[in-house]
């Protein structure tokens, strides 16, 4: 076994390799790029190397630096992780003739299946099922849109090195296929170095089912059982789950048995996933084989009770797996929400800085062995105080639960998403909320294009609203009052005008422009000291016990002896007066005033916030790379007027209205921050 690994990534997935590798007894080597200096995987390793600066193609992307470092630390084996270079096929040779042991399947392996072109080649001789496309690179727009004409609309358009969202399109007409053939091969060139593109035909309301596989150097190969993928945004990931709540044991033990074949034809070694389309009739056909540790992989652990990286370092080491088809079991229901910093409310872009607050659900968070614990898991490479870089990926936090059945798991997850206090940053905890509540989800009624169709138009507050918000009100009088108790304990006072605490309150919302609906409230009892009260809003009454303390944000307690989690604070950047409660997606922000206070309050004026309408705003903080526009110039409504990076995603602004540009105001290579003006229109 090895004694040294260095860990070729950084994120969540570094720490998680990091905490197996402690656990085997094995010491561990980060690299990290400047923007990662201070990054969570780097203070884990026992030891670390600067490999390059921020942008990844200058650090996590050359191996030249991976394999010195490699070197200069005695490190035996690298574990290469997901995404960066871990289904290079070139790297993992490289690793090999430098006499290091590469975690994950041969080169040959990866150059056959990491292919997406020759790998469904490949398929078809194995006996997968594969869906109608053209395999072969195409070269222009033109030839793309004559292929896809060819196919039938709608086709998938892919980049054959693509992988996480990247490079891939659909396109349902002409123009989409000519413009999406573009952008898959810029985002493909830039991303992983690889600019092939190919079509295939998409399949409509399809399923997306992977089937998890290990195998070793002597040639077995078991399956781990399916992963649900098919909640998906933009062919991106937002929740898995396993088992799948759709396919049947005839249709998972078919799956699996051609994806075993397809490993054993080339030889496969290590974890690996292969990914099918499934149709409402359970048909499945073969999508693409990662060669790699899947970010969803924590599923498959809950279910099997298997530690996957224990199994790719152990396989790596010579040893054969520990385990026949007949051991692999399936206990209970597993469910993993991508925590992505990006705002659900603006289109989901991405969404950089410094966390402010980051407080996971306290529930065997950074668990040291994830065989062992129990309920709710943390896979996270932030902590508080940390830099959400604009140069990697979006994700700050994988989320994952496990219960005995379905329903347990989506209401132990919906709990840990109203526990996890993430400031500083957007995320999308509330469209995960949403997503849990919704009834099709929860009755496993839904296909890829669920959030398409139920979000087509975005995503909104309106679209999860709670259920009960008299029970939002209570807790926010509830905090009130405690904060009102303590002031008035203070010692000091002057003699006859003590701060008193009463037992009415009007509760006001606020809301974007200006306030909202009032709700009177009563306290006909508070004990302090035992941290209960009761709350009466309009006919309902609300019993509150709650021991967390001043400052915290995450507020646990019971309400009517029925435990909860919620998260309750005073004051923001633009409220400062207010009580901000936030519980299942839903986020009120309320003022808890007295009677006549309330009746002042009313009498107050709004004021608006500035016009902003003849300017272009940056939506999010990036690097702009193109401003399409010029001084002077007329442009169109729809008119592509600037493109901004950010998160390996380019988002392209457009023109809203038609108009004259006034002034430019920022230029190529800068980087902007949220609401920064880009274009003023004269």
């Amino acid at each position: 076994m090895f004694t040294k690994i260095l860990i070729a990534n950084r994120g969540e997935i570094a720490c998680r390799v990091i905490l197996t590798a402690r656990k085997m007894g094995i010491q561990t080597v980060a690299v990290f790029s400047e923007a990662d200096r201070d990054a969570r995987h780097v203070a884990l390793a026992d030891e670390s190397v600067l490999i390059g600066p921020a942008p990844s193609r200058e650090s996590y992307l050359l191996a030249d630096k991976i394999i010195a470092a490699c070197k200069q630390t005695g490190a035996q084996a690298i574990h290469p992780g997901y995404g960066f270079l871990s289904e290079n096929a070139e790297f993992a040779k490289r690793v090999e003739e430098e006499g290091i042991v590469f975690i994950g399947p041969k080169h040959y392996s990866i150059a056959a299946m990491g292919d997406k072109i020759e790998s469904k080649k490949l398929a078809g001789l194995a006996g997968v099922n594969c869906i109608p496309g053209v395999n072969d690179a195409i070269d222009t727009s033109e030839q793309a849109v004559e292929i896809a004409k060819g196919i039938g609309y709608p086709v998938m358009i892919k980049a054959s090195a693509g992988g996480g969202g990247k490079g891939l399109r659909v396109a349902f007409n002409d123009k989409e296929a000519f413009e999406g053939f573009t952008s898959c091969k810029n985002e493909a060139r830039n991303s992983f170095g690889d600019d092939r593109v190919f079509i295939e035909k998409f399949v409509e309301e399809p399923r997306h089912i992977e089937i998890q596989l290990i195998g070793d150097s002597q040639g077995n190969v078991v399956y781990l059982n399916e992963r649900e993928c098919s909640i998906q945004r933009r062919h991106q990931k937002v929740i898995e789950e396993a088992p799948s709540p759709f396919i049947s044991d005839a249709t998972r033990q078919a799956m699996g048995e051609q994806a075993v074949a397809l490993a054993k034809a080339v030889k496969y070694q290590s974890a690996g996933t292969v990914e099918f389309v499934v149709g409402k009739d359970q048909s499945f056909y073969f999508l693409e084989m990662n060669t790699r540790l899947q970010v969803e992989h924590p599923v498959t652990e809950c279910i099997t009770g298997l530690d996957l990286v224990e199994l790719m370092i152990r396989v790596a080491a010579g040893e054969a797996l520990p385990l026949t088809q007949a051991d692999v079991k399936r206990d209970g229901w597993a469910m993993e929400c991508r925590i992505n910093a990006e705002d659900p409310f603006r289109g989901f872009l991405p969404s950089t800085g410094r966390l402010v607050k980051f407080q996971p659900p306290q529930e065997s968070m950074f668990a040291s062995d994830v065989t062992k614990w129990q309920g709710v898991r943390v896979d996270t490479g932030v902590q508080e105080g940390g830099e959400i870089p604009m140069f990697y990926d979006s994700m700050i936090a994988k989320l994952i639960v496990h219960g005995k059945d379905r329903l347990e798991a989506i209401a132990k997850m919906r709990e840990a998403l109203n526990g996890f206090v993430i400031r500083g940053v957007s995320s999308n905890i509330p469209f995960q909320a949403a997503l849990l509540a919704h009834p099709k989800f929860v009755a496993g009624d839904f296909n890829t294009g669920f959030i398409a169709e139920n979000y087509g138009k975005g995503f909104r507050a309106e679209d999860v609203p709670h259920s009960n918000i008299e029970f939002l009100v209570a807790l926010a009088v509830f905090v009130n009052r405690r904060y009102l108790n303590r002031a008035a304990s203070i010692t000091g006072q002057m003699e006859g005008h003590e701060l008193r605490t009463g037992a009415d309150f009007v509760a006001v919302t606020l809301g974007e422009n200006g306030n909202g609906q009032s709700y009177k409230a009563h306290i006909p009892e508070f004990n302090d000291r035992t941290r209960t009260g009761t709350i009466e809003v309009g006919n309902n009454s609300y019993r509150i016990h709650s021991e967390t303390k001043f400052g915290h944000v995450r507020m646990v307690g019971t309400c009517n002896d029925k435990p909860f989690v919620a998260q309750v604070e005073r004051g923001t950047a633009k409220k400062p007066l207010a009580i901000r409660v936030i519980h299942n997606g839903t986020q009120v922000d309320m003022m808890v005033l007295l009677p006549y206070a309330a009746q002042l309050h009313a009498l107050m004026p709004y004021k608006a916030p500035p016009d902003m309408s003849r300017y272009v705003l940056s939506p999010m903080p990036g690097l702009l790379v193109e401003v399409a526009v010029q001084p002077g110039q007329k442009v169109v409504a729809g008119e592509r007027v600037a493109v901004i990076e950010a998160m390996k995603m380019e988002n392209v602004l457009f023109a809203t209205a038609d108009g004259v540009v006034g002034k430019v105001l920022a230029l190529k290579g800068d980087s902007l921050a949220v609401d920064q003006p880009i274009v003023e229109f004269a």
